[in-house]
């Protein structure tokens, strides 16, 4: 089964690769799997090498067609799921991480995902706090204890594997329409909260990103949807306007 029978079209997303062998393997993957697009955020060697397409093989077109990103907020700007993996064992509470196993069930339960993006990291210290953030769920693959991680293009090849036996067709009279707020929409209305609570002093510049990770966590554990996020935003507009505007009130 490849994943054009499943209800999604996925992105893999590569954040800063090293590795030209790396990259032409995941090219491979996503040719064996029918994954929708290769996006690659500041590759740090010549995706275009011939290492590359040598072990991309079939893949070639995943290079060929691959679009490189400058930052990774613009890679998922058109995603409504983003997922992200995480390899640590002991990661900061507020990072929650759930089994691929349980993210493949909960991808079940929606009718329709439309742009589906899974993030992974650098081969040498995956992805960053920030970009965890950025992610609606992290997961990761279990492993033994004492060798927790996972080759790149290994950990590519499992994430596809389990995806690829979700379909259109499972339970879909059970299924729920997806409707959170994208990761994109989160992120710039995170930066009108963040501005707001810090010109009232509520946050400090020294403890943003601290206060500001717990809140993101919370919006993305809720599962909260874009109509709630512009009732929340709206909040905010109406605060700066009164703010802005206090000897006229």
């Amino acid at each position: 089964m490849n994943l054009k029978e499943a209800n999604f079209k996925l992105k893999i997303i590569l954040v800063e690769p090293r590795g030209p062998l790396n990259v032409g393997s995941v090219a491979r993957l996503c040719s064996n799997f029918n994954v929708d697009q290769l996006r690659i955020v500041s590759p740090k060697c010549d995706i275009y090498s011939l290492e590359t397409k040598k072990m991309a093989l079939k893949g070639i077109k995943f290079i060929e067609e691959c679009t490189i990103y400058e930052s990774l907020i613009d890679a998922i700007s058109d995603c409504n799921l983003v997922l992200a993996t995480c390899g640590r064992i002991h990661s900061p509470k507020e990072y929650e991480q759930d089994s691929l196993e349980n993210i493949s069930t909960w991808i079940r339960n929606f009718k329709e995902v439309k742009n589906l993006a899974i993030l992974f990291g650098r081969e040498d210290r995956g992805l960053s706090n920030k970009e965890l953030l950025m992610a609606n769920k992290v997961f990761t693959v279990n492993t033994h204890k004492n060798f927790p991680s996972l080759n790149l293009s290994h950990a590519v090849s499992i994430v596809l594997y389990e995806l690829s036996k979700i379909t259109k067709v499972d339970d879909i009279l059970k299924k729920k329409a997806l409707d959170f707020a994208s990761p994109k929409y989160i992120e710039d209305s995170f930066l009108e909260i963040e501005n707001l609570l810090l010109k009232t002093g509520y946050l400090l510049p020294h403890t943003l990103n601290t206060k500001i990770s717990k809140f993101k966590k919370y919006i993305h554990r809720s599962e909260t949807s874009k109509h709630e996020l512009d009732i929340l935003r709206g909040i905010i507009h109406q605060i700066n306007w009164a703010l802005e505007n206090k000897n006229k009130i």
